[in-house]
């Protein structure tokens, strides 16, 4: 019964692709077009996050032009909530 009060709450989902480190005058000199490198492979699964936490991991799809994540790997429930605290 309690978890039912719940489930209807939004919860902000991200995902993260990968990320870098920059110094505040690199990031003024970016401009449109620039590229910027990130810390992960094209092949490495993106991890899925709800709440800033990792729940899942994917890989990116495309669906009539937008993009979409595949899940492929949940996390463990047991270990999610061991850092929950």
């Amino acid at each position: 019964a309690n978890l039912e009060a719940v489930l209807g709450f939004p919860l902000q989902v991200s995902v993260r692709l990968g990320e870098t480190k920059k110094t505040l005058q690199e990031v003024r000199k970016l401009s449109p077009g620039a590229v910027v490198e990130l810390d992960c492979f094209v092949h490495e699964p993106l991890n899925i996050l709800i709440g800033g936490k990792l729940v899942a991991r994917g890989e990116v799809v495309i669906i009539d032009e937008s993009f979409g994540i595949k899940i492929t790997e949940i996390m463990d429930p047991m270990e999610r909530i061991k850092k929950l605290r």
